[in-house]
């Protein structure tokens, strides 16, 4: 598997696109700017030439004259307007006047406001626990879980990612670290009460009884099979005078009466069967007991994971077992995929009903959101720095886009209310005179 550097793969991020900031698509976005400007621009050239055409009338009276004031107060109102919206994304004229520019000019300052006002703000235990418990984390993630796409989904996404986790565990450097790791580990681990656990279980659930059975059914089995191979045993040691069909009789006697026994243990209630659970309760007994009895069979099945032979074998069944799981894998219907996606589709079902469990999980999304309290200054700081790798004439552009339409509103009222407070303030200084 290959992996980019962190410093390429830092500079492609600083070299990508800007996302979009506006709704919808960029060129609906322009075309409503552009619209609106247009709307500004003409309403600004309209109040210009009410003005010119006003001051040539030769005798204005009152109302040409109030025109006159209205279009005048408009014309300085609408410019004043221009000159501030302008002078947020670029210099006014291309001037290089003071203060203006904003934008571009104070991108970084802009990215460390807005890092500030995201971790002082969002990124505080009162706003996230607040908004999580509304969210009714558990509720919600216990809902999706029901939902019938969902297990099938969530079977999919691991059967994708269970190759390239199992291509990384063979990789040799891994193989042999976690060799050293859980080899250090299983030396130091106490297996007799996980053999004695086992053992319990087995004889709590009736499996012994089972294996019981199919161990007296494989020794019938092979009796009625081996017949004539017992005959010759019979025959090979016994004395050379007794005759062969006295042998014969006692290799028969031999065989029925260890059959016989046999079908005696199959019985539950019988001696043997008694005896033989008797003998698994004392070897729980002296497992636990008795130390001497837990460090022989640690010593015994640390030997045997470290012999040769048993780790090669164990590896032969793990590369066998990986070989199956991703021959399978690569099938349109796989099992595994279906077999996985069982379980997910019981728990979930189980969970969407143990408002319990949801409360656990609405209980661990606050402790992760609470810990990410702790993150809040590095939060701040990428948001600082995603903004400041950003393109200053890309910025500006794009944040443009999303307000400049509205922006040009300030123009248009700019204008207007400029023209009815000169039309005002003419009326006022008439009724003084």
């Amino acid at each position: 598997m290959n992996f980019e550097a962190p410093s390429s793969r830092v500079k492609e991020l600083a070299s990508a696109p800007l996302p979009l900031l506006s709704d919808g698509s960029d060129e609906a976005a322009r075309l409503r700017l552009r619209r609106n400007r247009i709307v500004a621009t003409a309403l600004l050239v309209a109040m210009g030439g009410i003005f010119v055409a006003t001051r040539m009338v030769p005798e204005p009276g009152f109302t040409i004259l109030l025109i006159q004031s209205g279009a005048e107060a408009g014309m300085v109102g609408g410019l004043a307007d221009w000159f501030a919206v302008t002078a947020l994304f670029r210099h006014p004229l291309g001037l290089p006047i003071p203060h203006t520019a904003i934008v571009p000019s104070n991108k970084d300052r802009i990215g460390r406001t807005l890092g500030r006002f995201v971790e002082r703000n969002f990124l505080t235990p009162e706003a996230l626990v607040i908004k999580l418990r509304q969210m009714e984390v558990g509720r919600r993630v216990a809902a999706w879980l029901a939902a019938p796409a969902t297990a099938p989904l969530i079977a999919r996404s691991i059967g994708a990612v269970l190759p390239y986790l199992i291509h990384s565990l063979r990789n040799r450097d891994l193989h042999d670290f976690l060799q050293r790791t859980l080899g250090a580990q299983l030396r130091q681990t106490d297996f007799a009460p996980l053999i004695t656990r086992g053992i319990r279980v087995l004889t709590a659930s009736g499996e012994t009884d089972i294996l019981f059975e199919h161990a007296i059914e494989v020794a019938s089995r092979w009796l009625k099979k081996n017949r004539n191979r017992i005959d010759e045993l019979v025959s090979q040691h016994s004395r050379w005078w007794i005759p062969k069909a006295i042998d014969r009789r006692v290799a028969a006697a031999l065989v029925n009466g260890m059959l016989e026994l046999l079908d005696g243990l199959r019985k539950p209630s019988s001696e043997a069967s008694t005896r033989f659970r008797e003998v698994i309760d004392g070897l729980v007994n002296e497992l636990l007991e008795s130390s001497e009895k837990r460090e022989r069979i640690n010593g015994g099945v640390q030997r045997l994971l470290a012999h040769p032979e048993a780790q090669a074998w164990l590896r032969s069944v793990a590369d066998e077992l990986a070989q199956k799981t991703l021959d399978d894998l690569a099938q349109p219907s796989s099992r595994l995929q279906l077999a996985l996606a069982k379980p997910i589709s019981i728990v979930a079902h189980a969970l969407a009903t143990d408002e319990v469990m949801q409360r656990h999980i609405d209980s661990a999304a606050e402790h992760l959101a609470l810990s990410l309290m702790s993150w809040r200054g590095e939060i701040g700081s990428f948001i600082a720095d995603v903004v400041r790798r950003w393109d200053a004439k890309m910025l500006t552009d794009r944040l443009e886009l999303v307000v400049g339409s509205d922006l040009q509103y300030i123009r248009m009222n700019g204008t207007l209310v400029g023209a009815c407070v000169g039309c005002l303030i003419f009326v006022v200084s008439r009724l003084l005179d």
